[in-house]
């Protein structure tokens, strides 16, 4: 086997000698803030972005002052998904290939739906037998969404839809329930389940259904969002005092504080596909976007990309976060147009190729490829997140090889 493998890197190795001088010009390094405007509105707010950060979704004010889901391309800039016959309609996430949006749309009497949008063609994913749904998340390919729908008996409950049937994943103690992130395989799943008089985070898999992950001393909790594997989970708790504050949870520690920056409170909203990255929101009068990983702690993103900031710009809530733990999603005053709009920022770390995230693509990434060749599932190994290891992923290593080494 080892021989084999030494083989592939010497013929990869002759390769990327032979294209060189490409691969430099491609494998550039780069730190980039993108204002995304709005539809002629006053504001706009990103939610979801696809893994490799070329797709932006979210919600934008139009020339009438209506909400309105928007999709966002370099080459298209921001475009109206519409609605279903109504007129108002919002984004809320994206798949990871990006060939999926869900959100809601209004239909024609007025009553808002959860959707999803695919090749431009919108799809009503119907309620529970109530009057109303919206979809919060949605796995890697677009096959799974979930939400909160109203049932019969006009009850929020949590849903998760797949192949054209919406399943009320229940709750606890017959309360409320709503699920707000879904691992990328779709088979974990993320919210907040009224149980005695509070709001409890969950973790939703077939086997378990919905389980209380925890709320110290009684406090109130909510999960917004749930890594490849399910066992981390982000969201908010109530501190003491009152106050909001970020949250990462796994079986192993349960709820663990992030703490706060210069501010009283903090919301956890993203979380890479690994784990390690999370995005949300410092919590003050004037809403600073932060980024959590282990090594760092707690950073405001205003701080650490203030060279990419003009005078009067400030990035307040950061919403999502691409698998990779690369690019950040959310909202922010644009310091050149006056408004709140909807960012997106390349941290340019990891580079495209960069399995082991040690900041350079190499043998490493590629034996790490090779190793794992033909598996399935979606993992760092992945690059495109397509839940299969393969020619695709392999190609972005040996495209970005060289790259920061």
């Amino acid at each position: 086997m080892l021989s084999k493998l030494t083989q592939v890197l010497e013929a990869t190795r002759a390769l990327i000698g032979a294209v060189a001088l490409m691969l430099t010009a491609a494998a550039g390094w780069s730190q980039t803030l993108t204002w995304l405007g709005t539809l002629g509105g006053p504001s706009s707010i990103a939610t979801g972005v696809s893994a490799d950060g070329s797709i932006v979704v979210g919600t934008a004010f139009n020339s009438a002052i209506r909400e309105r889901a928007f999709r966002w391309t370099a080459a298209t800039g921001m475009q109206d998904l519409g609605t279903l016959g109504g007129v108002i309609s919002s984004a809320t996430d994206i798949s990871a290939d990006g060939s999926v949006i869900v959100g809601e749309a209004q239909n024609a009497t007025g009553r808002r739906h959860a959707v999803r949008w695919e090749n431009g063609v919108i799809q009503d994913l119907g309620t529970l037998g109530g009057t109303r749904s919206i979809a919060w998340g949605v796995s890697a390919n677009g096959s799974v969404i979930v939400g909160t729908a109203l049932d019969d008996s006009d009850d929020q409950r949590a849903f998760r839809w797949q192949d054209g049937m919406m399943q009320n994943l229940g709750t606890l103690e017959g309360g409320w329930s709503h699920a707000y992130g879904v691992s990328p395989c779709g088979r974990f799943v993320a919210g907040e389940v009224y149980v005695i008089a509070r709001w409890a985070a969950f973790r939703w898999t077939s086997g378990t259904g919905i389980t209380d992950i925890g709320s110290p001393g009684g406090r109130w909790s909510t999960a917004f969002g749930i890594s490849a594997d399910g066992r981390v989970v982000v969201g908010k708790v109530k501190a003491v005092g009152g106050f909001e504050r970020a949250f990462r949870w796994t079986p192993e520690t349960g709820i663990q504080d992030l703490g706060v920056l210069n501010g009283i409170s903090s919301e956890a909203y993203g979380v890479s596909a690994d784990g390690q990255t999370i995005v949300g929101t410092l919590l003050d009068p004037n809403s600073r976007a932060f980024r959590w990983t282990e090594t760092s702690g707690i950073e405001d993103l205003n701080i650490t990309y203030a060279n990419l900031l003009v005078p009067g710009a400030r990035l307040m809530e950061a919403h999502a976060v691409s698998p990779n733990g690369r690019y950040i999603v959310g909202l922010g005053r644009n310091g050149a147009t006056e408004r709140i709009e909807a960012f997106l920022l390349d941290t340019g770390f990891p580079p495209q190729g960069d399995v082991n995230r040690d900041g350079c693509v190499d043998d490493a990434d590629l034996l790490a490829v090779l190793f794992e060749f033909g598996g399935q599932g979606y993992r760092n190994e992945d690059l495109n997140w397509d839940g299969t290891i393969d020619d695709a992923d392999l190609l972005a290593v040996l495209f970005a090889f060289g790259e920061r080494c």
